[in-house]
């Protein structure tokens, strides 16, 4: 039976045109951007990508939603990319664990094109895995190069607030917050760098709003040990974010709930914390705010956390909460349904 010859060159879909690896990285056929690859000691393209796991840059680019992938790249069988491309008898190329476990389920035919099949080897595709590697390996590059430079701009910017006052303290503030949500790999950076007690600090009473609820979004993406929970729980601390829950825009008002439920989950937590009418009566405005269902969710979660300290019961009570919520209970989302139930619940074994 004839027998499928791996060419020194490929083929690219659609087009039909030829090429070989180093053309289509020269001249940026997939995408471009692959000119900056070192070259091997025989002068091929792609030498770093060998020294690199292929499936994990893949894994590592995923999880950082980067650019799509070449289709060409991708397994027609689990439309994910490749790693190990093997080649039919029909020219159509799959992952090989994937197309051996389409043999191994009886199948005789090509599954891109149900063309029977009048030969099952399979032929390891080596340029089009070098070509996976050398795409792959770069983008991998320019990512760990673009972390190594946030994780550095995050120090800075930690440093910066040690020094920076009034409207620079507010934009330095924002600036970190954007590269802490934007980049997860940079928040070891800001608490090895003294971030998070820096920040601290920064609450307290003589606070304006402006910096607060920035302080308040970036710890909120934080990882913060029970020292830090702890030293944020005091008076002074809690009394600033109660303020901005109440006259905060949106977006403060859902960070500063979101704030005080991570603080509640702190071991050494007392239901004092939370025991203020303002804070209770800022949550009810919140869930009542129909024109923001983010923000009567967020309200409804820290709520039904506070319902569970029974020293808080009454004090709920007495501020409306249960007329209030069951008026707004025909036109809550079901997750929010839930929420209001469990709270009503709590409280109808208030004497």
């Amino acid at each position: 039976m004839p027998q499928y010859q791996q060419q020194a060159s490929w083929r690219l879909e659609g087009g039909g045109q030829i090429i070989d690896l180093e053309t289509a990285i020269k001249d940026g056929i997939l995408g471009g951007g692959c000119g900056g690859l070192p070259a091997g000691k025989d002068g091929t393209l792609g030498a770093t990508a060998e020294k690199l796991d292929l499936k994990k840059m893949i894994e590592e680019l995923d999880s950082a939603a980067a650019e799509d992938v070449p289709s060409v790249f991708i397994c027609p069988i689990s439309l994910e990319p490749m790693v190990d491309p093997v080649t039919l008898c029909t020219g159509q190329t799959y992952e090989r664990a994937n197309i051996l476990k389409w043999f191994s389920l009886g199948h005789l035919t090509c599954p891109t094109t149900m063309q029977e099949l009048w030969d099952d080897a399979v032929t390891p595709n080596r340029t089009l895995h070098q070509l996976i590697n050398a795409w792959f390996s770069h983008r991998y590059l320019l990512l760990k190069k673009r972390s190594e430079d946030v994780q550095g701009q995050a120090a800075e910017l930690v440093q910066s607030l040690k020094k920076v006052k009034g409207q620079a303290r507010v934009q330095a503030l924002k600036d970190l917050q954007n590269i802490v949500v934007a980049h997860p790999s940079v928040k070891k950076t800001v608490a090895d760098s003294g971030g998070v007690s820096l920040l601290s600090s920064l609450l307290g009473p003589f606070t304006s709003h402006a910096v607060g609820s920035e302080v308040i979004a970036i710890l909120v993406n934080l990882c913060l040990d029970s020292d830090a929970k702890t030293s944020l729980m005091q008076p002074a601390r809690i009394s600033l974010v109660v303020d901005m829950l109440n006259e905060g825009t949106i977006d403060t008002k859902i960070n500063c709930t979101r704030f005080i439920e991570m603080l509640m989950g702190e071991n050494s937590f007392r239901w004092e914390v939370v025991s203020s009418l303002s804070l209770l009566v800022a949550l009810l405005r919140l869930v009542k705010g129909k024109r923001n269902p983010n923000g009567m969710a967020a309200g409804l979660s820290l709520l039904k956390a506070i319902c569970s300290h029974e020293q808080i019961r009454s004090l709920i009570v007495s501020v409306g909460a249960v007329p209030q919520l069951v008026e707004l209970l025909a036109n809550l989302s079901p997750e929010c349904s839930e929420l209001a139930l469990h709270i009503l619940d709590d409280l109808s074994t208030t004497p």
